[in-house]
């Protein structure tokens, strides 16, 4: 075994919209965990893979942790982001710079008893427009617990991400790489192609969206020249159906045209897309459903 090699398990833990998704997507250098304003975008577990010369990084990106939520869908993602703490090798604790709020307390709670250790990384210090209030606020934050190191950074930016891995990998096990190489992720090509399709309908519904939709991949047909993927977009309701497919069809329409670009750019292929609308009353509280649409699987 190269004992300067260093590999293991990191969380990239937080309350919803934080910028979680982005910092993975920026420390692994693909888009692979989708991004919104709108809270609570990450539904999954998404395990994104990093390795370089001396490391390899194995995050773990999780639903944002929150308040409330009778459904269950809001359960299984609390449980989600709660049940991976257990078996991490070190914890990347994301905030946003010069907030903090009952959620970010949240989050300490459940992880501040951690056998881990805990790495703070405050988030969007871009946009702080007057500098000097970032200092008081790291010593205000650092004195809620005893990080191991913070860390500022904008993701967004690609600042000071070099310096958050490197911290992260001196806390990591000395170890072979679990994955190989060219790995970026656990994840199967279906699920991502799922989760692709769902931005761009949460990017271009925005507050219209309603909350219980979810994507499921009914064909995965690839080979070497074109990828042919047939999607459901599913929702509770008659009225929620509309929305989704806009007048004339025009949403639906443009959420297929953006998508297809995307899974273009991931796949490096050409692809074809067809997308139905269709409703599955409840499907959001109900365990089994979530079963059958790939939500309840990791535990």
């Amino acid at each position: 075994m190269n004992k300067d090699f260093h590999c293991g398990y990191v969380a990239i833990l937080g309350r919803p919209n934080v910028g979680k998704s982005t910092l993975l997507n920026h420390l692994i250098g693909q888009k692979l965990s989708i991004t919104s304003r709108k809270p609570q975008t990450t539904r999954h577990q998404i395990l994104g893979i990093k390795t370089t010369e001396d490391a390899q990084f194995v995050f773990v990106d999780t639903p944002g942790l929150h308040k409330g939520g009778r459904q269950a869908l809001h359960r299984y993602l609390n449980r989600a982001a709660q049940s991976i703490i257990e078996d991490m090798d070190v914890i990347v604790f994301v905030v946003e710079a010069l907030r903090w709020e009952e959620e970010d307390d949240i989050v300490l709670e459940y992880i501040k008893n951690a056998n881990c250790s805990i790495v703070l990384v405050v988030n969007k210090i871009d946009l702080i427009k007057d500098k000097d209030e970032l200092l008081p606020y790291l010593e205000k934050v650092g004195n809620k617990h005893p990080f191991s190191s913070i860390v500022p950074v904008s993701a967004n930016k690609n600042l000071q991400l070099d310096e958050l891995l490197a911290i992260v990998k001196e806390r990591l096990p000395e170890s072979e790489a679990h994955y190989p190489s060219d790995q970026l992720t656990t994840r199967s090509s279906k699920f991502v192609a799922a989760e692709m399709i769902r931005e761009k309908i949460v990017r271009l519904l925005g507050d219209e969206l309603p909350y219980a939709t979810t994507v499921e991949i009914e064909k995965f047909d690839d080979s070497k020249k074109i990828l042919k993927l047939h999607a459901v977009i599913w929702v509770e309701r008659d009225n929620q159906k509309a929305i989704v497919i806009g007048k004339n069809g025009e949403k639906i329409k443009k959420i297929g045209m953006q998508a297809r670009k995307e899974l273009q750019n991931f796949f490096e292929k050409k692809v074809h897309l067809e997308t139905w609308v269709k409703v599955r009353k409840g499907w959001a509280d109900d365990e089994r459903a979530l079963q059958q649409l790939g939500y309840i699987d990791e535990f």
